[in-house]
């Protein structure tokens, strides 16, 4: 159970935030694969230097919300690439500051065809989720639930209610049937 409330906390079941996303087992979607959070900070990095919440922040941004990394992958995979050379630190106003160095130059390029890879994996099941015809559907859910809870809120008995429940059966069921 989510210890706040809001339209993200939901997810409603479906969606990449969804328990549904991952299929029969429940299982949540995994975005990287381990070892894959290495290259995707990299290669982030390789833009522009950054400290741990703008990488983080990035991240979101690219993936359009679908993925927010936790300080507990970002941080400890920084300070892997520091131990391994591949970036270094400085301190800038009080934040810790990662710059890629020539040798994580090379690790990237060296390993392109892994990391071009991760990138359009990840960003393809993005695009699946929340892009074209999905894009509007998603939009659509949201009004929908937006407004059946605001109208059950708001109405004052329980055989409103009733009849609201009572719809969306009947409209979830012409769904279904569009798609055998």
């Amino acid at each position: 159970m989510p210890r706040h409330f809001g339209w993200e906390s939901f997810a409603f079941g479906f969606g990449p935030r969804g328990a549904f996303w991952a299929g029969p087992r429940r299982r949540r979607r995994q975005w990287f694969e381990s070892g894959d959070m290495k290259y995707v900070i990299l290669k982030v990095l390789k833009d522009k230097p950054r400290h741990g919440y703008e990488v983080m922040k990035e991240l979101e941004d690219q993936l359009r919300g679908c993925y927010s990394p936790s300080a507990g992958t970002v941080y400890p995979t920084l300070q892997l690439l520091e131990d391994e050379g591949l970036v270094t630190s400085r301190e800038v106003e009080g934040k810790k500051i990662y710059e890629v160095t020539d040798a994580g130059r090379a690790f990237l390029e060296e390993h392109k065809d892994v990391v071009d890879d991760i990138f359009e994996r990840v960003h393809d099941t993005v695009e699946r989720a929340l892009g074209g015809a999905m894009a509007d559907m998603n939009r659509a859910v949201g009004r929908l639930v937006k407004a059946v809870y605001r109208a059950g809120w708001r109405s004052r008995d329980e055989a409103t209610r009733k009849q609201i429940a009572e719809r969306l059966d009947k409209v979830r069921e012409e769904l279904e049937a569009l798609v055998p």
